[in-house]
């Protein structure tokens, strides 16, 4: 099943480069390197940049390949667009951000929310370096009682965070 997947653009930049020096060069790569992702795996995307100090009065929807690249008005932060983004979209939803209160929001409206560090691994995996109908699946699923229930074992993962697992695992 194809995911939509939504980035946090200054988010991923920030937690790997920092918002210092050519932040135009930084959103390039980042675009350029989520484009590649896109082409080998067919999942749709879309980046989403901040626009809120220095924006355009409207949002602004551009094109990069099959990636859709999005900069917030003058006045609305990315966060807001990416909310929106994930309640449109719904459940095939997964935002890729470590910001806590987006993660929250997103994952009340049905999406799931995956952290950066955890996306950029499975980003930049080599695919030539997986064997042959090998896939790069870390993750088993855990086990479940006869009827399909949670049976109280307490070190159990909760469900929303079963589920980012899932999507992970299929990114």
């Amino acid at each position: 099943m194809p995911f939509h997947i939504v980035v946090d653009g200054y988010n991923v930049i920030g937690s790997e480069q920092g918002l210092r020096g050519d932040l135009e060069q930084k959103r390039n790569a980042l675009v350029k390197e989520v484009a590649a992702y896109q082409a080998r795996k067919g999942h749709s995307l879309t980046t989403v940049f901040d626009g809120w100090r220095n924006g355009r009065q409207d949002e602004t929807r551009e094109r990069v390949g099959e990636v859709t690249v999005v900069f917030s008005r003058y006045g609305e932060k990315a966060d807001a667009v990416i909310e929106r983004l994930a309640r449109e979209i719904g459940e095939t939803c997964i935002v890729v951000t470590s910001d806590r209160d987006l993660r929250r929001s997103v994952e009340s409206s049905g999406a799931v929310a995956v952290y950066v560090g955890e996306f950029l691994a499975k980003m930049r995996v080599d695919p030539d370096a997986l064997c042959p109908g090998e896939e790069d699946d870390d993750f088993e699923p855990l086990p479940r009682g006869r009827d399909g229930r949670k049976k109280g074992n307490p070190r159990r993962l909760s469900k929303a965070d079963r589920v980012r697992r899932e999507r992970l695992a299929k990114l």
